[in-house]
């Protein structure tokens, strides 16, 4: 692994404990504004859990490396399944963390794609699948 890529994913895991530290304290009630109403879950719960899920996945993409392509492709699925948090504040036009106009929450769409490449880069999770794939495609 890259001197790059560990700092990535040591950045990445402790941004995602950071947040899910938030989910549980500081932010909750700014967490609980994202959660769709059409999720038929109480958002508090959905909060809490998802902070418990962030703490867990971060602190594991900081210190389990063995595992890390593994945790590559679980963190991006992670952040494709918040992403219809993130379409419902721009849909809904949901004020929360300082996103307060179209722009701004439009803005944040763009970059949950980002956090997926990155957790992909970071842990070598894409690498990793590109090469089994040439070599069933070589073998």
């Amino acid at each position: 692994m890259s001197l790059p890529r560990t700092l990535g994913r040591v950045l990445l895991g402790g941004f995602l404990a950071l947040a899910g530290v938030g989910h549980l304290t500081y932010a909750r009630r700014e967490f609980q504004a994202q959660v769709p109403t059409w999720i038929p879950l109480d958002p508090d719960a959905v909060v809490l859990a998802s902070g418990g899920v962030e703490i867990g996945l971060g602190l594991a993409l900081m210190l389990w490396v063995r595992r890390r392509v593994t945790l590559g492709w679980v963190a991006a699925a992670f952040f494709v399944a918040v992403f219809p948090g993130n379409v419902s504040q721009f849909l809904t036009r949901t004020d929360a963390f300082g996103l307060d106009s179209d722009l701004a929450r439009g803005l944040r769409l763009l970059g949950q794609p980002v956090l997926v490449v990155w957790a992909l880069w970071c842990t070598g999770a894409w690498r990793a699948w590109r090469t089994s794939r040439r070599s069933l495609r070589d073998g």
